[in-house]
């Protein structure tokens, strides 16, 4: 049966950001004033999740939040839904100093519906991260396939495998002994939704299959969890592949980042 976009969004938006749980050891979810904001941990995200806001409330409520943040010395994103309100909302945050990054598609797909067969190219592995060592290896992929400073990721990551080791599951494909992507999955507990996030593969093994062979591992073990849905913010690249295994587009989110 095909998703209903409509009642799935209504969901993802009660449980992933009215009433989302804290994301990781250390963090905390706020609710005040017709916001819903985290406050990250040591190398954890911080950020508004939800607001209720309409052109008379929308700016104030804005200031709020960066004075909040710049109080706790914390740069912070906004995580702005295309079918957030009102509607001018981008632009008020704009003016008020944030700075737009690249927009992703929230894309959801049912767990039973999705294919948990993993199929690999000849001499690449899956594995489960477990120790503090491979994460450094997951990190290596994720700066490489990204362009990013892994630094905070490392840290966030090694503290959720030790502190919330239920709650995560870490993969890493190798080839050989050469990492070649990585991947996680989060499982938020008392929610219907686990989430896709990083995919990251080297640039010279794109094209194989090996991204979507993630997807499977991590669908098989939102499966055994128990999880109704898969979601994954999407970039340009993996919105494709994931529209052919059988996800649909909810909604568009830009994060709107404020530096303190």
């Amino acid at each position: 049966m095909p998703v209903d976009s409509g009642v799935v969004l209504a969901c993802f938006d009660q449980q992933m950001r009215r009433d989302a749980p804290a994301d990781g050891p250390g963090a905390r979810v706020e609710r005040a004033d017709d916001v819903v904001r985290q406050v990250g941990g040591d190398a954890g995200w911080s950020g508004v999740l939800w607001s209720d806001l309409d052109a008379d409330t929308a700016d104030a409520a804005i200031a709020a939040q960066v004075r909040h943040f710049r109080e706790l010395g914390q740069e912070f994103e906004w995580k702005l839904y295309a079918h957030d309100r009102p509607v001018d909302l981008a632009e008020r945050l704009r003016r008020a100093g944030f700075a737009a990054e690249p927009p992703e598609t929230l894309m959801v797909a049912e767990v039973a519906a999705l294919t948990t067969e993993v199929e690999l190219p000849d001499g690449v592995d899956l594995r489960l991260v477990t120790d503090p060592e491979a994460v450094d290896l997951v990190v290596d992929v994720h700066e490489q396939a990204f362009g990013e400073d892994g630094s905070r990721f490392r840290d966030s990551i090694r503290a959720q495998l030790a502190e919330q080791p239920d709650r995560v599951a870490v993969v890493l494909a190798v080839a050989g002994d050469v990492p070649v992507c990585a991947a996680r999955l989060e499982m938020p507990p008392g929610t219907d939704f686990a989430s896709l996030w990083g995919g990251g593969t080297l640039p010279t093994w794109r094209g194989r299959g090996i991204y979507r062979a993630t997807v499977a591992l991590r669908a098989r073990i939102a499966a055994e969890r128990g999880y109704r849905y898969l979601q994954v913010d999407a970039s340009d690249q993996s919105r494709p592949i994931l529209r052919r295994l059988g996800f649909v587009a909810l909604s568009t989110t830009t994060p709107y980042v404020y530096e303190a």
